[in-house]
């Protein structure tokens, strides 16, 4: 079931529940009872998972904080209390979670490498190939006798491979599939039900966890895929790739597509105004400082960058 099918009363119950349990006033009886609210009925702990998945969406900031964030939003457009509830519970009905296909959060919280939003980790695995690490990402990592396997449980990494004398092969398992290299260098991104390959040098052979079928990607080619679901190949200019070097270089790249970019990359939440989001962009923005980068496009383009908090920014047309 998607957020879209449960009932909306339910999830106005669950945005209540959420305010409740990030008080600071919550009980142990309220702990209880919204552990049975939650039990109720599937549709129930759906709403649940879409409430905390509410909370994930601000990558980096605590939980109260987040709360606090998005009340100060509802005040700020004149709402009371029960009509900012009815905000959180649209707001968890904004898309499917798609919760079957991804790792729970404790998964991340406990892998063997995670890095926090905007931060970056550059790790030597024990065969020599050299992995990087990109922001708010987790890995782990299991090699044996007969492979050598990473596991992206979230983000996304750079995987430069060395030669095995083993002849083992370099796995790069996602939620949705498997990238299998053949002395190569490339990125792999997972992100919601998607997982994506990027190959800068050589070939992978990238396979979906519920599809016999594989599909090889040669140096400059680009392939989504999810569980059941192969996209067709894309060629994408390498040079472009610059996430390590903490740069996103865009070429003529719609304002919400780069928004959401820079937003990967800092704590709360980085909002595009529909008026702007149509607006093609080209440049080098910072990634290791995206205020620096949402003043270049302040300076250039004709936007105001409107501030509630540090954490609850937005993109708007300037007047």
């Amino acid at each position: 079931m998607n957020s879209s099918m449960i009932n909306p009363q339910i999830l106005g119950e669950a945005a209540d529940w959420l305010v409740q349990l990030h008080s600071g006033t919550a009980t142990p009886a309220d702990h209880q009872a919204i552990a049975q609210w939650r039990n109720r009925s599937i549709e129930h702990a759906q709403a649940w998972q879409r409430a905390e998945a509410l909370l994930g969406d601000f990558r980096g900031v605590p939980a109260n904080l987040a709360l606090q964030t998005l009340q100060r939003a509802s005040r700020k457009e004149g709402l009371s209390r029960r009509k900012a509830l009815t905000c959180l519970g649209l707001l968890m009905m904004a898309g499917p979670l798609g919760i079957a296909s991804q790792h729970l959060p404790w998964e991340q919280w406990t892998a063997d490498q995670r890095t926090a939003v905007g931060e970056q980790k550059k790790l030597q695995l024990p065969d020599g190939s050299q992995l990087l690490l990109n922001t708010d990402s987790a890995v782990n990592i299991a090699f044996n006798a007969t492979e050598r396997r990473v596991m992206l449980l979230n983000g996304e990494l750079l995987i430069s491979t060395a030669k095995d004398l083993g002849a083992r092969p370099f796995i790069v398992e996602t939620p949705q599939g498997t990238a299998r290299a053949l002395g190569t260098r490339f990125c792999v991104r997972t992100e919601g039900s998607r997982s994506q390959v990027s190959v800068l040098e050589g070939q992978v052979v990238v396979t979906p966890q519920m599809l016999q079928q594989s599909s090889t990607l040669n140096a400059g080619e680009r392939q989504s895929f999810k569980l059941n679901r192969l996209d067709a190949p894309q060629p994408f200019d390498i040079a472009a790739v610059s996430w390590d070097k903490g740069m996103l270089l865009a070429n003529n790249m719609r304002m919400d597509e780069l928004l959401d970019e820079l937003s990967r990359y800092r704590p709360g939440v980085l909002r595009c105004h529909p008026d702007v989001a149509a607006l093609r962009v080209s440049g080098a923005f910072s990634l290791r400082d995206t205020d620096a980068s949402l003043r270049l496009l302040s300076d250039t383009l004709p936007l105001n960058i409107s501030r509630l908090t540090r954490y609850w920014l937005s993109v708007e047309p300037r007047v």
